[in-house]
C-alpha cells in the first residue's frame, strides 16, 4: 500500500495548500512528514504488513495523517464512521476482528463541531486476527436497508478509482478549492474528496459546523470554487435567508443518495451554479457521475473505465472479483457483476438514469407498489420537505413538513395523495416528524422499527411539552 500513498504525493508540488480549517493550513508536504511521524509511532506498536487495524476518529487532519500513515505500514484498515456508538462498532469488530483499535482520544468529548487534531490512543484487542486477504481499506454498508454488508477495496482498485476522478470532466484540478461536506468515512467524501484531491493538488477546505452560516461564511473566506456534499447539505444552503454570493464556486456535485430534483432547482436559482451527481456504490467506488449538473434526471454516464448494464430493470456493474469480505454479500455479487438493486435504465448516449431502490417495490393485494413514487407525491405538498415510506405489513408514511405556514394533518396529507394515488398505493399511516433519522453517512433511514421509534419519542416529547394535553 506504500506504493499507493507514494503515488498520491507524487507529480504534485509540496508547497501545494491541502488541508484547511478557518486559519490553519498544512501542505502536502507538511502532510508527509506528519505522516511519517504517526508511522514511527505506529510501527512502534507493532503494525505492518497484514496488520488489521480499526479506525475511529472524527473529520479532521489527524483522521487523514493516521490512514495514510496505516496504509504506509501495509495495514488493512478497517474505516468506522465516528458517528456510530460503541455498541455498533463492537458489533461490526465482532466478524471483523481487527488486531489493533485507533481512536480519538480523551479530548472528544470536549470538541464540538470540526477540529483540525486529536489525541490518538492505540489499543490491541488480544481477540484480533490478521488480514487473510489483500484489501487495504474495508468499509461498511450504510444499512439504510439492512445490515451492514463488510466491503475490501484493494491498492488497485483504490488507485484505478483516484485516476478515474481524475478523468471526469467537471472535477476540481489544481489550484482550485473544494469544501468537503460529505462524509469522509464513505467514499464519495474519502476518495473522490481527500484522496482525489491529494493526488491533483485539489485544496480541500472543511467548515467548522454543518449549518448554512458557517458553510456560506467558509465558502466566502476561502473563495471556495467547488462543494462537496450530499441533499441535505444543499437543501440547507437553498433554505438560507440573505446568501452571500459565491463568484468563485463553479462546481457543486451531490453524492450518497439521489438529489430531489426540486433541491437542486432551489439550489442553482440561489447560487447560479447547477447541482452536480455523483452516483456510486461503498463495492465498486464512482460509477456515473455528471460534475456539470446537466444531464438530470440520470446521474450521468458511466465513468470511464466503468462497465455498466440495465439488467432485468436494476443497474449491474462489472467487477473483477467479490468486494465482500466474511460471507456478508449474500447473492449481490455473481458472475463478475455487482448487483446494485437499484432500478435504472440507461439510455442510448451511456446515460443512466436511477429509478429508486428496487426494494422500494413492495406488493400490496398482489399489486405492486413503488413507495418511491408515493414519496414524491408527498413530497409535492408544498408543505411537506422530507417523506420516506416503509411497508411491514401495513405502508406506513413519516412526513416533515415546512417550519412556517400553517402544517397540514396527517388526513390532509392523506387527501392530497388519494386526489394523485390509486386506492392500493395509499399509506395506511401517516406520522408528522419535526425530522427525520439519518443513517451515518446522512442518508434518510429506510427501516420501519428505528422510524417508529422515533415517532414514539417526538411524540412522547411533544406530550410533555403540552402537559398530556
Amino acid at each position: 500500500m506504500d506504493t499507493l500513498v507514494q503515488a498520491l504525493f507524487d507529480g504534485r508540488d509540496d508547497g501545494l495548500p491541502y488541508l484547511t480549517h478557518r486559519q490553519e493550513t498544512i501542505t502536502r508536504g507538511e502532510l508527509r512528514e506528519r505522516v511519517g511521524k504517526q508511522a514511527e509511532v505506529f510501527a512502534g506498536f507493532g503494525i505492518g504488513p497484514g496488520s488489521t487495524v480499526g479506525l475511529r476518529t472524527p473529520p479532521s487532519f489527524t483522521q487523514v495523517e493516521v490512514l495514510l500513515a496505516l496504509w504506509r505500514l501495509g495495514a488493512q484498515v478497517m474505516l468506522f464512521d465516528f458517528r456510530l456508538k460503541p455498541a455498533e462498532v463492537e458489533a461490526l469488530c465482532a466478524s471483523c476482528r481487527p488486531r489493533f483499535m485507533v481512536r480519538a482520544g480523551s479530548n472528544v468529548r470536549a470538541a464540538f463541531g470540526f477540529q483540525p487534531e486529536y489525541e490518538v490512543v492505540t489499543e490491541c484487542r488480544r481477540t484480533g486476527a490478521p488480514a487473510t486477504t489483500d484489501h487495504r481499506l474495508v468499509q461498511f454498508s450504510s444499512g439504510s436497508t439492512g445490515r451492514p454488508k463488510v466491503i475490501g477495496r484493494t491498492a488497485r482498485s483504490l488507485a484505478a478509482e483516484v485516476e478515474r476522478f481524475t478523468r471526469i470532466p467537471g472535477m476540481p484540478g489544481e489550484g482550485d478549492r473544494v469544501l468537503l461536506l460529505s462524509s469522509t468515512a464513505h467514499s464519495f467524501g474519502l476518495i473522490g474528496g481527500l484522496l482525489h484531491s491529494l493526488a491533483a493538488g485539489v485544496s480541500v477546505v472543511f467548515a467548522p459546523r454543518v449549518s448554512a452560516r458557517d458553510i456560506l461564511r467558509t465558502a466566502v473566506d476561502h473563495r471556495i470554487t467547488a462543494l462537496f456534499g450530499v441533499p441535505m447539505h444543499y437543501e440547507l444552503l437553498a433554505a438560507a435567508i440573505d446568501p452571500p454570493d459565491l463568484p468563485e464556486l463553479r462546481v457543486a456535485v451531490s453524492g450518497g443518495e439521489l438529489m430531489p430534483p426540486d433541491v437542486a432547482a432551489r439550489f442553482a436559482e440561489r447560487y447560479g451554479v447547477p447541482v452536480g451527481e455523483s452516483y456510486g456504490t461503498t463495492e465498486t467506488g464512482v460509477v456515473a457521475m455528471d460534475a456539470g449538473g446537466t444531464l438530470r434526471p440520470s446521474v450521468g454516464r458511466a465513468a470511464p473505465g466503468v462497465v455498466v448494464r440495465e439488467h432485468k430493470g436494476e443497474l449491474d456493474v462489472a467487477l473483477e472479483e467479490s468486494p465482500y469480505l466474511f460471507d456478508s454479500g449474500g447473492t449481490q455479487y455473481a458472475d463478475g457483476w455487482l448487483h446494485t438493486r437499484d432500478r435504472a435504465t440507461v439510455d442510448d448516449t451511456g446515460a443512466v438514469r436511477v429509478h429508486g431502490r428496487a426494494d422500494s417495490l413492495v406488493v400490496i393485494g398482489g399489486l405492486k407498489v413503488d413507495l418511491t413514487e408515493v414519496e414524491n407525491v408527498l413530497r409535492e405538498h408544498p408543505a411537506v420537505e422530507q417523506s420516506v415510506l416503509v411497508h411491514e405489513d401495513v405502508t406506513e408514511a413519516y412526513v416533515v413538513v415546512a417550519a412556517e405556514g400553517e402544517s397540514p394533518s396527517a388526513e390532509e396529507l392523506l387527501r392530497w395523495c388519494r386526489e394523485r394515488l390509486a386506492d392500493y398505493k395509499l399509506p395506511r399511516v401517516i406520522r408528522l416528524m419535526e425530522s427525520l433519522p439519518r443513517t451515518s453517512n446522512g442518508k434518510l433511514l429506510r427501516q420501519a422499527a428505528p422510524l417508529r421509534a422515533a415517532a414514539t419519542r417526538a411524540a412522547a416529547v411533544q406530550a410533555a411539552a403540552t402537559g398530556g394535553r
